[in-house]
């Protein structure tokens, strides 16, 4: 068992390699052909692992492949940690990666640098893969910086197009913020507790759990203080408020990585952490808050952001960035099984979600603004089914009596439930259930807005419509033109206006419509047919082993609950109006959308709503206002104190007072004496006479 997880780990670093560095030479066919082949493997083990784990009662265990640094007391291996989180992770992270693999072999047809895109997604799967295996902060903090790195790569993909560099920039400084936090909640973890390993850290936290750091007069515990840095680490790589700005700009990747790392992979990592380092968390009760408040806004922020985008996968974007809310304040109130559980099955209909857009985008010919679709069920018969089943997991319908539904009822409704439990004697967890039940209203809504706005209703792609209809109307029947104050993104922002370019950055604008939408190729289909059954299955199938009655014996320690929190056996005892809540918050918000984009004669109804520019609109539609407000502080604060640095201390002080002063005497120096060589020997014979003289007056004063 010990050698097929070490296989599994790195297979898709062989890949990579293979694909990276003989890609030219071997070629399109063969780079992909083994990079899916190894991922497919690794695929295949990690669902083997998972099921002897689940159903074989495998006992956990870790192989120490190397030495990584020992310096005194400081000890850090190269390890594979295998879990109930572990085991969990793999068949997330492989399963996800193999399908985008298999269905980038459609999507990138066209590309030309495809050995490159194939390297980038199997590297990024080995860093991932070494982050949720670490047996120590160390090896957890590599694959926390190596899917930072792949994600830049993969974001980028598309250097050419400035938006894309822009935001893999963007992206990799964000997370360096986040990632600054959490370097310093290691460095406080060692020096508090002495060790970086976690089979030795984690039964010391309770014995230590009163211990604090006296400062300016106040006492820190010290718990608090660690697991809070490490939590900033959390935010910035799961895109929690404050720290989320990277990620609807990271949609600027191609829509195989939106599904990789932006759903399923990359940004559950934070949510990973908290639940890996549950032993900490518990002794912690003011960064729980914390994480729960955060969690909270988060999920009700990107909601409301939601509702009135228009590029596909920036909606999309959002819903991530609003579910990975829920995912975080349901560890905020100590049911990490239940966050966990969302986990697992918000990868399976979010990476539907995001592939069957690529498949809408594919059959539209790269155009991802969703006021130019309208009536592809007919025409992208497989992608409509796919899309809708993904749509019914995320809003999370079901029936409660029968405890029946798609993937999403059963993670969705035990977090809010969960939080409800713990509101009784928690204030933050009674905001956060009440921020739940209304985020499971919203994301109802725009997620059948989309839904209905792309399948559904006129269709806005056909070349007469084209001239006449495609910038009349906005996802809410939005006129685009006269709304200079949105001008950047009135047509699904500035890297898709008009249509200027597509997906692949190519030049698409005054061809793209007058091609009938087409579906996708099978190789893109059989990925949405697979997730699909993940998303209708995976939550009747396993919540009795994260949530239910076998949780203990499934987790088996690999989560840890204090001594004082019941928190998810009080769940499954609430009141059933409680349990109904998230159910009808949700069909409330999708009778709105059939009323506003179904109902015929209300085609004009979000026309009038939005041509009022209304404040909560205007708020909504520019994201809050956080681009603006970090352009506006930090962005110009740090390109400040960057041009006084430059051009004040590099040039004016440090340049001119040393090489530039220095070169500049020197030249003067030179030019001066330079004019003493005017090239006549009796000025050379007078000055040799000059010397002679001077040396005898010398040698008659010394010697006297």
């Amino acid at each position: 068992m010990q050698s097929l997880v070490t296989i599994l780990v790195f297979a898709p670093l062989l890949g990579a390699i293979i694909a990276g560095l003989f890609g030219r030479r071997i070629g399109n066919v063969a780079s992909q052909s083994v990079t899916t082949g190894l991922l497919l493997l690794a695929c295949g083990l990690s669902w083997f692992t998972f099921s002897q784990w689940t159903w074989g009662h495998m006992e956990a265990f870790t192989v120490t492949l190397l030495p990584f640094i020992h310096i005194g007391d400081f000890i850090a291996n190269w390890s594979i940690r295998i879990d109930a989180l572990s085991a969990t992770m793999l068949i997330v992270v492989t399963t996800v990666s193999a399908l985008v693999h298999v269905y980038s072999w459609g999507y990138m047809a066209e590309d030309d640098s495809k050995p490159r895109f194939f390297a980038y997604l199997s590297l990024f799967t080995f860093a991932m893969l070494s982050l949720v295996t670490a047996a120590d902060f160390m090896q957890l903090f590599f694959g926390w910086e190596g899917v930072g790195l792949a994600s830049y790569l993969l974001i980028g993909f598309w250097f050419k197009k400035p938006t894309a560099s822009a935001a893999a920039i963007k992206a990799f400084v964000v997370n360096r913020v986040g990632d600054f936090g959490f370097a310093l909640g290691i460095m406080t973890t060692y020096w508090a507790f002495g060790t970086i390993q976690f089979h030795e850290l984690f039964p010391q936290i309770a014995a230590d759990a009163g211990r604090a750091w006296e400062f300016a007069g106040h006492s820190w515990p010290l718990a608090d203080i660690a697991c809070f840095l490490l939590f900033i680490g959390a935010m910035g790589k799961s895109a929690q408020f404050f720290l989320h700005t990277w990620l609807p700009d990271a949609m600027e990747g191609p829509t195989p990585v939106s599904a990789l790392i932006h759903a399923a992979t990359m940004v559950t990592a934070g949510v990973y952490m908290l639940c890996l380092l549950s032993p900490m968390f518990e002794y912690a009760p003011v960064t729980k808050n914390i994480v729960t408040v955060i969690g909270a806004i988060t999920a009700l922020f990107a909601a409301t952001v939601g509702l009135t985008q228009n590029d596909i996968k920036r909606v999309i974007a959002y819903s991530t960035c609003s579910q990975l809310g829920y995912m975080f304040f349901a560890a905020g109130v100590g049911a990490y099984q239940a966050a966990m559980f969302h986990l697992f099955t918000h990868a399976f209909f979010k990476a539907l979600l995001f592939l069957g857009a690529g498949s809408v985008i594919h059959g539209m010919h790269h155009e991802q603004d969703m006021r130019k679709y309208g009536n592809l069920a007919k025409l992208l018969p497989v992608t409509f089914i796919a899309m809708t089943i993904g749509t019914i997991a995320i809003t999370g319908l079901g029936f409660p009596p029968l405890h029946l539904g798609f993937a999403g009822f059963y993670s969705k409704d035990t977090i809010i439930e969960a939080a409800f439990a713990a509101g009784g004697h928690n204030g933050f967890a009674l905001f956060a259930w009440a921020i739940g039940v209304l985020v499971a209203g919203l994301t109802s809504f725009y997620s059948w807005r989309l839904a209905f706005f792309t399948f559904n209703g006129k269709a806005r792609w056909g070349h007469d419509d084209h001239a006449h209809d495609a910038h009349a109307h906005d996802a809410h029947g939005h006129a685009a033109h006269g709304h200079d104050d949105h001008a950047h993104a009135a047509h699904g922002h500035d890297d898709h206006a008009h249509g200027a370019h597509d997906d692949h950055g190519h030049d698409d604008h005054g061809h793209g419509h007058d091609h009938k939408p087409h579906e996708s190729p099978w190789v893109m289909l059989l990925p949405l047919v697979v997730l699909s059954i993940g998303a209708v299955a995976a939550g009747f199938v396993f919540t009795g082993y994260f949530v239910g009655h076998h949780q203990e014996e499934f987790w088996r320690g690999a989560i840890f609950n204090a001594p004082t929190n019941h928190v998810l056996h009080e769940a499954h005892e609430v009141a059933e109006w409680v349990k109904w809540s998230p159910l009808i918050a949700s069909i409330i918000g999708l009778l709105i959308a059939v009323y506003v984009y179904l109902i015929k004669g209300n085609e004009r109804l979000g026309l009038k709503l939005a041509e009022r520019n209304g404040p909560l609109y205007v708020f909504f539609y520019n994201k809050w206002f956080f681009d603006e407000l970090y352009q506006a502080t930090f962005v110009r604060a740090a390109k400040f104190l960057g041009d006084l640095f430059w051009k004040g201390g590099d040039q004016k002080i440090i340049d001119r007072l040393g090489p530039d002063g220095v070169s500049a005497v020197s030249y003067a120096v030179g030019r001066k004496t330079g004019k003493a060589q005017t090239g006549y020997v009796y000025h050379y014979a007078f000055v040799m006479l000059l010397g002679v003289a001077g040396l005898l007056t010398f040698a008659l004063y010394a010697f006297r």
